[in-house]
């Protein structure tokens, strides 16, 4: 059987502190206590690999905005850190569908739910992400439908 997520990220980090790697370290313990914050939730000793890879796309996502907000701010050391953190947090997601097949899905999600205005962008996008939960961008998604429906 494959290890979980979480053992995973357990290893990594056992790892990192032999490497004497400091920012993976970091990064990795970021990951780890939302992982734990998890599982205290229901007092588990696990979790399933769906539920860690929502949590870890939260973290994608709040990495994506630190970035953003250091940029702008005029913080690029701060906004390098944290791009090194998102690479460590993506190594551990399965990578998301590409632009083609996106678009392929939403196009399916349109004939499916008979869409035709930019006011049935809500019915297309609960079509795709039912289908394809945790295989596609859901903010990639979005903008083909809205582009296509409009």
């Amino acid at each position: 059987m494959s290890k979980s997520l979480v053992e995973r990220v357990s290893e990594q980090m056992k790892a990192a502190l032999k490497a004497r790697d400091p920012q993976r370290l970091a990064a990795l313990r970021g990951i780890r206590a939302a992982l734990l914050v998890e599982m205290k939730k229901d007092n588990s000793k696990d979790l399933p690999d769906e539920v860690s890879e929502q949590v870890l796309r939260r973290l994608e996502k709040q990495r994506k905005e630190s970035i953003d907000a250091f940029e702008q701010g005029g913080r690029p050391d701060r906004a390098d850190l944290e791009r090194a953190e998102l690479a460590v947090v993506q190594s551990f997601l399965p990578s998301l569908a590409d632009e083609a097949t996106t678009r392929a899905w939403v196009h399916a999600a349109i004939a499916e739910t008979g869409a035709s205005a930019g006011k049935d962008v809500g019915r297309v996008m609960a079509a795709v992400m039912k289908a394809h939960k945790g295989a596609v961008d859901g903010s990639l998604a979005r903008q083909i439908a809205q582009a296509l429906l409009s």
